[in-house]
């Protein structure tokens, strides 16, 4: 059993029932962190000169400290059911941190934290009872968090929910989540055949199920279009929209050049590791074929705010605080990176990372005239 694990349940019993943290606790953390983010998206929008702007920048509120504090309460608690929610929360914005040593290497941030919790959820949610209507299970909220994950074990994890869980319902929802995870590893045929098989037992089982507010029968619908129309070798729909002044843009206008799409926005925790990323590759693969092109659901104001500061976002940024452009390519993880061909043909869409960058610079060799 993992250590860290291990090692809070034994804590936990010498703890007064008084002194134990409930859900409240994890609530005020959560709501705490969307403020403090709230306030910095309106104080970057404030800011006026350059250096106002480079400050601001400087103090959004590090997901590093909202996980820690998220962790100290349900650290010691997780065999409590009401913890599988705030679990998933921290899940959400810690599976991305990484910590980077002097020698270049990185490793996860959190990486004991989310042992613990996978071994939590193992040892005392497998096979938990059946959801009321009086109290529904957090387990449906934990399958996306799975889902989004890109943490090996987060299958495997899913996989034991959807064939040992009681609750038909929550098979259900752990198929839909598993067929999400599978989209990343890749398109050949037998995966695309799991992948609609365990879609329609989603459908089946878990249809009126709703998680974050959006049901099941949605997210699957969704699924299934992204197979139909956004896997690898599918041409990628056109977007039209406006830049955070207004000016018109459009994606064909950039035909023939292989494309990054980034959807992303400045709440996400790999935020900065995003803009970071976007950076080098445009060095990279300056005067090339290339462009890469945000699609972000910042406010306007924000994004325009943002853009002032040159050396921040070095790419152009479709606005689009309603997500009218991010539905049309079904997001619903973020961030998220398409790359495209000159004729948009789909290559890769996944996690922004290293999978990026060598598919680009792939592409662009193909691209490259033959020798005479």
């Amino acid at each position: 059993m993992n250590r860290t694990f291990h090692l809070a349940a034994l804590l936990l019993m010498l703890i007064p029932s008084a002194l134990r943290a409930t859900p409240a606790d994890a609530t005020r953390v959560q709501k705490s962190y969307q403020l403090s983010l709230d306030n910095w998206s309106r104080n970057v929008a404030a800011a006026t000169t350059p250096e106002a702007r480079a400050k601001v920048w400087s103090t959004r509120p590090d997901p590093a400290v909202a996980a820690k504090q998220m962790w100290a309460v349900i650290g010691l608690e997780l065999r409590e059911p009401w913890t599988l929610e705030p679990a998933s929360w921290f899940l959400s914005i810690a599976s991305g941190l990484r910590n980077t040593q002097p020698n270049g290497n990185s490793s996860k941030t959190f990486a004991e934290e989310i042992k613990a919790i996978y071994a939590a959820v193992e040892t005392y949610h497998l096979k938990s009872p059946s959801a009321t209507a009086a109290e529904p299970s957090k387990l449906p909220t934990l399958c996306l968090a799975l889902a989004a994950s890109d943490d090996p074990r987060s299958l495997a994890l899913l996989e034991k929910i959807q064939t040992l869980h009681t609750d038909k319902k929550i098979r259900g929802v752990a198929a839909l989540a598993i067929a999400m995870r599978l989209k990343f590893l890749g398109d050949d045929p037998s995966l695309m055949s799991k992948r609609l098989t365990l879609l329609r037992s989603a459908i089946i089982d878990s249809a009126e199920v709703e998680i974050n507010g959006t049901s099941v029968a949605k997210l699957a619908e969704d699924e299934l279009y992204i197979i139909r129309f956004l896997t690898k070798g599918r041409i990628a729909p056109d977007l039209i929209g406006t830049d955070s002044g207004a000016l018109p843009m459009k994606l064909s206008n950039s035909a023939g050049k292989v494309i990054v799409l980034l959807f992303w926005n400045s709440d996400v925790p790999e935020a900065a590791h995003v803009l970071e990323m976007a950076t080098a590759m445009n060095k990279k693969f300056a005067g090339k074929p290339f462009a890469i092109f945000g699609i972000n659901n910042d406010s306007t104001a924000s994004l325009r705010e943002m853009q002032k500061k040159p050396d921040l976002i070095t790419f152009p940024n479709f606005s689009d605080p309603k997500n009218h452009l991010a539905r049309e390519y079904r997001i619903g993880i973020w961030p998220l990176a398409y790359v495209l061909d000159g004729q948009r043909k789909i290559h890769y869409a996944g996690p922004p990372g290293s999978f990026v960058d060598i598919t680009v610079a792939a592409l662009l060799e193909e691209s490259k005239p033959s020798a005479k």
